[in-house]
């Protein structure tokens, strides 16, 4: 019987844990796994009431290795958001949490896992990385929506996606969808993000896969909105409330939500297109700006700093379609448009890949400027109201025959190949799961 001792240490070191009790206050949303790095991980969630939250994890190999994250109360006010952070971690390594509310380990249907990124430069190829990407989730609410047939609805493209078990989820912006009387209230803008949080086939996927977003008009204010929005403060505080990115407090960012973060060999530029920008129909605003020139200076010195093999430029609307069509940005800033492509071009930036949403519909474009080759990857809708065919025939020159979906889907982006040949697998899929196309680009 040589696995008798072993599986009786197992048991003395798993009695020696907390036992889970159900708490006073519950969990309204997630847990949310956020931003994940080699020594920090955070995890963020929503109480039903206030409470005082802390996480407890430990390597799953090691059950007496305990570390506890500070103590965070969950207020109304706030609400009852908090983002906690594990920030004594190893690189490439496997750890189980729990959630203390009020003292008492809250019980959870399966356990709490997530892994840090390995800490592989120097030390061999870079790690396969597969992350999901999508953009434009609408949650029904009938005393708010529309008369006549819902907008959304059918959430389980959340439980597709979760099945994949990607390393992360990008989320492209109208990761909720204001509505009339909500983006004139402070009240208002959080209700809508609670609601949209708390759809119960989206908490799989919360739970099980980190979480990076941007935010697009929809999650910033009304339709179309711009700098002239009169409360876009709190259109970023309720981001940073409800979202886990990396913190950044770059000066030519602020007020904005834009930051950057790495992942394996791939840099992906979070940017703001709604704070600074310009609006679509003025026609005396010097500079027609979209990004702002504090936050475009920043991304072309970010871009040229970047040691990464892969940079992904996120951010709401298209970039690469050269239709000028509703909100994209050939539209109404087709000259900073230009300056940004010119300016790549003339930095030699290859690998710049565009991850872009908003559109409802997806499609892959593509544009070679001088000796760069520029992708623009256009992931949407989730839940929205899909285009079908309507936009199949637009006059993009650039779209790749045969990537043009319109219907509810998402897409995957997987980082693999030893570090000389790595190359980029794009794919999309429907609700269902079923994958649409797959392109290859190296």
């Amino acid at each position: 019987m040589p696995f008798r001792p072993l599986l009786i240490l197992g048991l003395l070191l798993a009695a020696a844990l907390p036992q889970p009790v159900l708490a006073q206050a519950h969990l309204r949303a997630g847990p949310m796994l956020g931003y994940n790095t080699m020594r920090e991980v955070a995890v963020w969630m929503q109480t039903d009431e206030a409470a005082a939250v802390q996480l407890r994890y430990w390597p799953v190999t090691d059950l007496k290795g305990l570390h506890y994250s500070a103590v965070a109360k969950t207020d109304g006010a706030d609400a009852f958001c908090a983002t906690l952070r594990a920030d004594s971690l190893m690189p490439g390594t496997d750890y189980e949490y729990q959630i203390i509310m009020d003292g008492r380990a809250l019980a959870t249907p399966r356990p709490l896992r997530f892994k840090t990124q390995p800490l592989w430069e120097f030390r061999g190829d870079p790690p396969e990385v597969t992350f999901a990407l999508g953009s434009c989730y609408y949650a029904n609410e009938p005393a708010f929506d529309r008369p006549g047939t819902p907008y959304g609805g059918d959430y389980r493209i959340f439980r597709t996606i979760d099945t994949l078990r990607p390393d992360f989820m990008l989320w492209l912006g109208d990761n909720i969808y204001m509505r009339t009387g909500d983006f004139d209230t402070r009240g208002g803008v959080l209700h809508r993000y609670s609601h949209s949080r708390a759809v119960p086939e989206l908490q799989g996927l919360l739970r099980n896969t980190h979480h990076y977003a941007i935010l697009d008009d929809h999650d910033y204010g009304p339709n179309d909105s711009d700098r002239s929005y009169v409360h876009k403060d709190w259109s970023r505080e309720a981001f940073d409330l409800f979202w886990a990115n990396p913190p950044t407090e770059h000066p030519q960012l602020q007020p904005g939500i834009g930051t950057s973060f790495v992942y394996g060999d791939a840099e992906f530029f979070l940017l703001d297109d709604r704070t600074f920008r310009a609006p679509n129909d003025c026609k005396t605003c010097e500079p027609m700006t979209l990004l702002g020139e504090a936050q475009f200076d920043w991304l072309i010195d970010a871009l040229v700093s970047s040691r990464a093999r892969f940079k992904f430029v996120v951010i709401g609307g298209q970039v690469l379609n050269d239709a000028p069509v509703f909100e994209n940005y050939a539209a109404a800033h087709k000259e900073e448009r230009a300056r940004l492509l010119a300016r790549i071009a003339a930095e030699g930036l290859n690998n710049v890949v565009f991850l872009t949403g908003d559109r409802h519909h997806s499609e892959l474009s593509h544009l070679q400027v001088g000796d760069v080759e520029l992708y623009d990857f256009t992931v949407s809708p989730l839940t929205a109201g899909a285009t079908g065919d309507r936009a199949k025939d637009e006059a993009n020159t650039n779209r790749v025959e045969g990537t043009h979906v319109g219907v509810h889907n998402f897409g995957t982006i997987t980082i693999a190949g030893p570090r000389e040949a790595r190359t980029l697998t794009l794919r999309v899929y429907d609700k269902g799961g079923k994958m649409l196309w797959e392109r290859k680009l190296d």
